[in-house]
């Protein structure tokens, strides 16, 4: 089983640096962790200034120290591909326990499904085609609890449990329920002392240590979770509590969540009580008034993943014990492998398939070319799929788009997010030109207004009528990349009104006539 792990370990690795070579890695969230690393590596907090300022502490959204550990590997290679592939080989060593464990109980045949079914799961594909996060430590660990648990191996269970509190903060309840689970199998004492520890790790992190973290403001997701989907802040907590029933499977997409984490056991996991342990997961995701919590993109699945497995080979190897048919046992494994196989082609492991995740694309290549010349040290303002190109090395800024699809007629620079983006950018002459605000990947800009250059400049090329009608030109991006822009760090921080001078760099990739062309500049503002 070492081996399927090592095959993992390979697809995701190739799927997460694909991604990251053709900038469809984001800002959010693998340039703020590289940035945590980073700082992490440097002695201090973990600071993430794409996070809206150089001394954002993460801990002060969420709680997870345990990013500590990828520092001495960082220190080797200091580069967001390093958390990657840290989180590629923590996915795939949950593999080992899960698939030796069900080859003791049912066999080789049961060793290999469960191996697939895991390992080609949508829950992990679609962590790795998002970018780092730091759930991945919670995977092997939630894999090698459960089935000591299962085994009745009590010290294991529970210790392989208790470093889940440092992963995140609402993994603290998932402790519980494991205590709770153990309660129940006779260990009272120990357990008992797990159930406490759990739910104490989970209070004092969102009632104490994140606000501490984040100076008093308080936990943001919190928030969240108490405003509920679709509530008003006038509704009394009785009408609150009824509704928590409503809120747990509707809107739909809820439901097609726990289809699509049940449907791969045969909905078998249900039999099995060590499926309790997703029920805090799931929980806090849909009573969340955030809707990209509810469904099945992105990486919140992760976690549940080795559950339902366990869930599943546990409630066969009951089976069998109280009479299943070999026969049945063979049916309930072939239906999980072709559930597995019916919706690995939906998500991002799929991929591996296509002979364009092999090759790097022009535009990606031009446009990590021409980050490359930035100096290292420096302070960029970066589109978010440029921003994990630049976080080990720059100190980066999300470059927040102004939405608006008509060119304005004066100087309004109006950013989408402003609290992202340093107080210099916002302040910047407009005679550059700004994108749109669609969704990453598909950002684009079309203006035919006058570009006037800096007074005191000289026209782009030739005469000063070959430079107005060069400025009339429109200009499309077709990259993410728009724009690129640097401040320099003399000491103050970006963040600082008394910067006095500061570098901007204008990095955009445009086309011309079918023709990739990519044009970078330097000039200087004074007066902020």
């Amino acid at each position: 089983m070492v081996g399927v792990a090592g095959v993992c370990f390979l697809a995701y690795s190739a799927v997460s640096l694909s991604r990251q070579e053709n900038l469809q890695s984001t800002g959010y969230d693998l340039g703020t962790f590289d940035q945590a690393v980073r700082s992490y590596a440097g002695g201090h907090w973990p600071y993430s200034a794409l996070k809206g300022s150089a001394h954002y502490n993460l801990l002060g959204e969420h709680f997870s120290p345990i990013l500590v550990l990828l520092v001495p590997f960082y220190l080797l290679v200091p580069s967001a591909d390093t958390l990657l592939l840290a989180q590629a080989a923590l996915l795939a060593v949950a593999v080992v326990p899960l698939a030796r464990w069900a080859q003791r109980e049912l066999g080789l045949e049961a060793a290999v499904v469960v191996a697939l079914g895991y390992g080609a799961s949508w829950g992990v594909a679609s962590a790795v085609g998002f970018g780092f996060h730091e759930v991945c430590f919670a995977v092997p660990l939630i894999a090698f609890s459960l089935v000591a648990l299962a085994e009745q191996r009590w010290q294991p269970a529970l210790l392989w449990a208790l470093p889940l509190v440092l992963v995140k903060e609402d993994l603290g309840a998932t402790v519980a329920v494991i205590g709770l689970l153990a309660v129940w199998k006779g260990q009272r004492l120990l357990g008992l002392a797990v159930v406490v520890f759990g739910a104490w790790a989970s209070v004092a992190e969102v009632l104490v240590l994140i606000p501490l973290a984040g100076h008093g403001s308080g936990h943001a997701y919190w928030a969240e979770l108490a405003a509920g989907p679709g509530r008003r802040a006038q509704v009394g907590l009785s009408h609150q509590l009824l509704a928590i029933p409503y809120h747990l499977f509707f809107p739909h997409a809820k439901l097609e969540t726990l289809c699509a984490l049940l449907a791969p056991t045969a909905f078998l996991a249900l039999r099995s009580p060590l499926a309790l342990v997703a029920v805090p997961t799931l929980l806090w995701r849909f009573e969340s008034a955030n809707h990209a919590y509810w469904g099945t993109g992105y990486h919140y699945s992760v976690v549940l993943m080795p559950v339902m497995v366990v869930a599943f080979v546990d409630a066969l190897a009951a089976g069998r014990r109280r009479g299943w048919s070999e026969r049945a046992v063979r049916t309930a494994l072939a239906v999980s492998l072709t559930v597995t196989g019916c919706m690995f082609a939906r998500h991002s492991l799929s991929v591996l398939l296509e002979p364009a995740t092999w090759r790097v694309s022009a535009q990606a290549g031009a446009a990590r070319a021409l980050a490359a010349r930035i100096p290292d040290g420096a302070t960029v303002a970066a589109d978010s799929n440029l921003a994990p190109q630049l976080t080990d090395r720059t100190t980066v800024y999300l470059f927040a788009p102004v939405r608006a699809r008509r060119c304005p007629r004066r100087s309004t620079s109006s950013p989408a997010r402003p609290s992202r983006l340093p107080p210099t950018a916002a302040t910047s002459p407009a005679r550059w030109p700004t994108a749109t605000g669609r969704s990453p990947g598909t950002t684009a800009m079309s203006c035919s207004k006058r570009i006037r250059p800096a007074r005191g400049t000289a026209p782009p090329s030739g005469d000063r009528r070959a430079g107005r009608s060069a400025a009339r030109r429109p200009q499309l991006t077709v990259t993410t990349a728009e724009l690129l822009r640097g401040f320099g760090s003399n000491g103050t921080g970006p963040n600082s009104a008394t910067a006095p001078v500061a570098p901007l760099i204008t990095l955009s990739i445009r086309s011309t006539n079918g023709k990739l062309s990519c044009s970078p500049a330097v000039t200087t503002y004074e007066g902020w």
